[in-house]
């Protein structure tokens, strides 16, 4: 068992559950107790916040009764380190020891650099776009031409920006060997991005396995799940 489930003096507590060495991976689960558990996680720490009656405005102009924030995981030591724990395990379960991670920024720096720590090898990250001064760089740390790489997401939407970073990634000479990420909300046009660009995409949980827990641990009552269901099949009309 991990350090961290030893020390009662962490400002977060995780509780019930016990490590296995399968995983669950996008759209098809070789544990589903991990996706489960990562979404308790995340509902706990409000990570992610549901509000079916009250939705939220994305920056898309979307209306959606789901909004995902994992960069607020990092202020709980226990669940940082067990979301690091677990995608260093997918990664050299999927794709073998890498010679570099890559975070894709902003979202998945810091996540990125817990999980290159884990597995002991560089880390870089990638920007939407290349600086406008200095080096104009895109990608930020040293790469070279032929490094095996897996890219590291905190969210998994429609995949445009995070397949940004991994063309930037390949047009710099990298062999991009796949991504994992900590959730997805599973699109239909997120699966179809990543077939189109040949990329493996691994999560740790994702909007089903959300729905499940959140019902499972009352968190929201029977009709407000039909109607995350509901937004599920159709986000982009949905409240419009």
């Amino acid at each position: 068992m991990s350090t961290y489930f030893k020390n009662l003096k962490e400002s977060f507590e995780i509780i019930g559950f016990s490590f296995t060495k399968t995983l669950y991976i996008c759209n098809m689960i070789l544990n589903k107790d991990i996706a489960k558990k990562t979404a308790e996680l995340l509902l706990q720490i409000k990570a992610i916040k549901l509000s079916p009656n009250t939705p939220f405005t994305w920056a898309s102009g979307w209306k959606s009764p789901i909004y995902c924030d994992n960069r607020i995981t990092l202020s709980y030591p226990a669940v940082r380190v067990f979301l690091k724990e677990e995608i260093a395990k997918i990664v050299e379960q999927q794709h073998g020891k890498p010679d570099v991670i890559a975070g894709v920024a902003t979202g998945a720096i810091a996540i990125g650099i817990l999980v290159a720590q884990e597995l002991g090898v560089p880390f870089i990250y990638v920007r939407p776009e290349p600086k406008k001064h200095g080096r104009k760089n895109q990608i930020e740390g040293y790469l070279e031409s032929g490094q095996n790489v897996v890219v590291i997401e905190d969210l998994i939407s429609t995949g445009k920006s995070s397949l940004n970073a991994v063309e930037a990634l390949q047009e710099a000479g990298a062999v991009v060997k796949g991504m994992v990420a900590i959730f997805s909300y599973g699109f239909d046009i997120a699966n179809e991005n990543f077939k189109e660009k040949n990329v493996t995409l691994t999560t740790l949980s994702n909007y089903t396995n959300l729905l499940e827990q959140a019902s499972d641990s009352n968190y929201i009552s029977e009709n407000e799940i039909n109607t995350l269901q509901e937004w599920r099949s159709d986000p982009s009309l949905w409240k419009q």
